[in-house]
């Protein structure tokens, strides 16, 4: 998650002066900050375009239609978007925008820009050493892999319901279980469409290699959405995952969001206190996989 990806009055930092990677400093208090457009460096468009277009050229048969049919939206791919030029098309059409932060924001602020239709979009880009892997989420992966969903209405209002069930997760002691609904959601997430299995997830989009991996892979496992057993599951950071979640639709996906989950925390963890989580990869007898 974000939180899992900004703090004081906001700085604006001289022309031709890069944000430092990071800086918190620069910050507001709701971990906000300036995208500072003009700071950015041609080798830093530069590398934006060499990652788009190496990302855009393995789309066709991976990726979802509507990711695919969004993704003009970003405006020219030679260059780093403006956030407030980008966000002025999102909130017509969703109601969103986009808010720049410093890097990884604590989890309350995450899902409280999430719940008022805000989504956090890192400010810095990776250094070109870093271009087929990076630690922590940059403007790269926000803006390409997160952003062209958000157009869609039923994914902009799944988004919104999470942001809303994650404050009140906070107040239950629950955002672990929470966050493992967004990585295998919103990050590693996959829909079946007509035309076969289709990747929706931001951390597939954006990647390199887990694009084809998770769609196409013998190796990958790929199971049909249950929310219960995604709150059990573990999941890998510092590898393609192994198990991977396929949704029928968008409204399937805000449908479970929905509902209050007080009750349904309660037996995730009694099922967690009986069984044990669920190892990545691992698939449960009488599992639909795909």
């Amino acid at each position: 998650m974000k939180a899992l990806n900004v703090g004081v009055a906001p700085t604006t930092y001289g022309e031709g002066t890069r944000p430092p990677r990071g800086d918190y400093a620069g910050a507001r208090s709701n971990y906000t900050c300036e995208q500072n457009w003009a700071a950015y460096s041609s080798q830093d468009h530069d590398l934006y375009r060499r990652l788009y277009q190496r990302q855009a050229a393995q789309l066709d048969g991976l990726a979802c239609d509507e990711f695919i049919t969004a993704l003009g939206q970003l405006g020219a791919p030679d260059q780093i978007p403006n956030f407030d030029a980008l966000s002025e098309k999102l909130h017509r059409a969703t109601g969103w925008s986009i808010e720049a932060v410093p890097g990884l924001i604590p989890e309350e602020a995450f899902f409280s820009l999430l719940a008022a239709r805000k989504f956090p979009v890192t400010n810095w880009i990776r250094k070109p050493e870093e271009f087929d892997y990076v630690v922590e989420p940059d403007v790269f992966h926000d803006l390409f892999g997160h952003v062209p969903l958000l157009f869609n209405p039923v994914f902009a209002d799944y988004m919104q319901a999470y942001g809303k069930g994650g404050l009140k997760a906070s107040s239950l002691d629950a955002c672990e279980l929470l966050a493992r609904l967004y990585w295998y959601t919103v990050e590693f997430g996959l829909i079946c469409t007509p035309q076969g299995l289709r990747a929706y997830g931001a951390g597939i989009l954006s990647s390199a290699g887990e694009l084809t991996h998770s769609v196409r892979s013998a190796q990958a496992q790929r199971i049909a959405f249950n929310l219960a057993r995604i709150m059990r599951s573990r999941y890998q950071i510092d590898s393609f995952q192994s198990s991977y979640f396929v949704i029928d639709s968008y409204q399937q996906l805000f449908d479970a969001t929905a509902p209050d989950f007080t009750a349904l925390y309660a037996l995730v963890r009694a099922e967690i206190a009986t069984r044990g989580e669920i190892e990545a990869g691992l698939v449960l007898e009488g599992e639909r996989r795909y």
